[in-house]
């Protein structure tokens, strides 16, 4: 060890630091990324492990401990990231597809289209509230034993919600769904962040989001068409009990705890028995409880973490921003029935369910062709980044995805508003939906890489804390999209939107000058 260390005293004194950092597995938001770019022969890099490339540093350093997710197989970290994000799935899916249902139920219970919403607006709210409260409760007892139980548990909620009669029962056991289906769509970067090594964040986080991202379009998708085939609402919702129930038995055959604490020790570390039982009690939660001391975090210091996260000086910026931009999304899909079935005689488009339904062909090609440019884009973006930089990467290096997200998401905004206002065509919604969409997809990558790459020891909390911004700003906005575009008409409701989302990226600009010195001042998560 000494010897390495005598051979990099050529190499600048802020290189030889990133290098010392890593060696003895300190996680900082600006690493040395690739001893090519930086000009580093072997031996001036110390032990630093390096990818199969030959130049990219792994980070963090592996251990040689066989149980370490970071040291699985290619084949069962990409199985686990599969569950991972049909987990994600659940949450918007549920949500989204009781959107078409609204008009069929208010003609069962008497009650209008915008009071049976009322439940939905619930709904999205408990996305929110729940994300914060399953990031303490994935710290505290582990990944694993979350996905199990808040499936299993959201999944028979949406069973109460398929069988009931009643309304009020009806809008209780959909806040419930709401609250137990968000889990991974914050604990999943978690898991992202276990399993994966840093210049390998951005492409699985972009799966992960992606899959998430089209379910609240998903849902509407094929309830339209259940809707327009049946002309009943509760298959809609059976159906998505199915998907519970499939979901569940992918947990079961698949699921394992990602979660390892490296400041431990190989000799020291609780065994992981490979056995069926011994996965097994790892994801009911059995095997956390019994390695819990010494190993997981207590509640207090799980939510003093949250808080504490919170508080860190470039997080309510991201979170501000992402607000700024996804809001919208939100509140279109919300109020999508109300605005598109609305009969032609009233000023509206007069789309039946089935029509409807095609409408959401929009958001999903559009999130799969984010998806499709964003996984090449990003990792683009972070290379020239680090050659230009030798070999060293900052965090701000992703937010230059953003501002391509804005020249989509501003004029698809702005073309949705005039179509709406002077009643053109329904190509101009599809086209507008589908450029604001594709923008969305590839600024909630960044914005999450980011923030991830910032305080990569506090996954868990920076995705619930995103997710938070996103879910109540978009709650907010289906209370009163329609009603202000009726009122003010949709062109000057649109334009005030996309205005927002033009003054958001201003947030971007201010994070890319002051992001660094920001973290430096207000330190890491503890």
């Amino acid at each position: 060890m000494a010897d390495a260390k005598n051979e990099i005293t050529h190499v600048d004194t802020s290189t030889r630091e990133y290098i010392h950092e890593q060696e003895i597995g300190h996680e900082t938001d600006v690493v040395l990324l690739d001893t090519g770019a930086a000009h580093l022969e072997k031996g001036q890099y110390g032990h630093l492990k390096l990818a199969k490339d030959g130049h990219t540093v792994l980070i963090p350093q592996p251990t040689e401990d066989p149980n370490d997710p970071l040291n699985w197989s290619w084949t069962r970290k990409h199985l686990m990231l599969m569950v991972v994000s049909t987990t994600a799935f659940l949450g918007d899916y549920g949500s989204g597809a009781g959107i078409p249902l609204i008009v069929l139920q208010g003609e069962e219970w008497g009650l209008s289209p915008a009071k049976v919403n009322e439940a939905g607006n619930l709904n999205v709210l408990m996305l929110g509230i729940g994300g914060l409260f399953w990031i303490v409760i994935s710290s505290w007892w582990g990944r694993a034993p979350v996905m199990f139980w808040s499936t299993l548990s959201g999944t028979l909620f949406t069973l109460a919600c398929a069988v009931t009669d009643s309304f009020p029962v009806f809008y209780g056991f959909r806040a419930m769904m709401g609250l137990t289906l968000t889990a991974y769509q914050v604990v999943g970067l978690a898991c992202v962040k276990d399993m994966f090594y840093f210049h390998e964040h951005a492409r699985k986080i972009g799966i992960w989001v992606a899959i998430f991202i089209l379910s609240p379009y998903l849902g509407p998708f094929f309830a339209n068409f259940i809707i327009a085939g049946v002309g009943d609402w509760r298959p809609v919702m059976w159906l998505v009990f199915a998907m519970g129930c499939a979901d569940l038995v992918l947990i079961v055959l698949i699921c394992d705890e990602t979660y390892y604490e490296r400041s431990i020790p190989i000799n020291l570390q609780p065994p992981r028995p490979q056995t069926l039982g011994g996965r097994l009690s790892r994801v009911l939660g059995i095997w956390q409880i019994q390695h819990h001391k010494g190993y997981f975090k207590t509640c207090w210091h799980c939510c003093s973490r949250l808080l504490s996260t919170f508080l860190k000086p470039i997080i309510i910026p991201a979170m501000l921003y992402y607000a700024m931009s996804f809001m919208w999304a939100v509140g279109i899909n919300i109020t999508s029935t109300i605005l598109l079935e609305t009969p032609t005689v009233a000023g509206g488009y007069g789309f039946g369910p089935k029509a409807v339904g095609f409408l959401y062909f929009t958001p999903l090609v559009a999130v799969s062709l984010g998806e499709a440019f964003g996984h090449f884009f990003n990792d683009w973006v972070a290379n020239r980044y680090v050659r230009k930089h030798d070999g060293i990467f900052k965090p701000e290096a992703r937010l230059v995805t953003n501002y391509i997200a804005a020249a989509f998401m501003i004029p698809g905004l702005i073309i949705v508003g005039q179509t709406l206002e002077k009643h053109l065509s329904y190509a101009g919604i599809i086209m507008g939906w589908g450029m604001y969409v594709f923008g969305v997809m590839l600024a909630t990558v960044a914005i999450t890489a980011y923030a991830l790459d910032s305080y990569g020891t506090a996954s868990s909390e920076v995705s619930g804390l995103l997710n938070f911004s996103r879910v109540i700003a978009g709650f907010s906005v289906g209370y009163f999209q329609q009603p202000w575009g009726a009122k003010s008409g949709f062109g000057l409701s649109f334009g005030i939107q996309a205005i927002i989302v033009a003054i958001a990226i201003v947030i971007i600009a201010l994070l890319q000058a002051f992001g660094g010195r920001m973290r430096a001042k207000g330190g890491p998560v503890v």
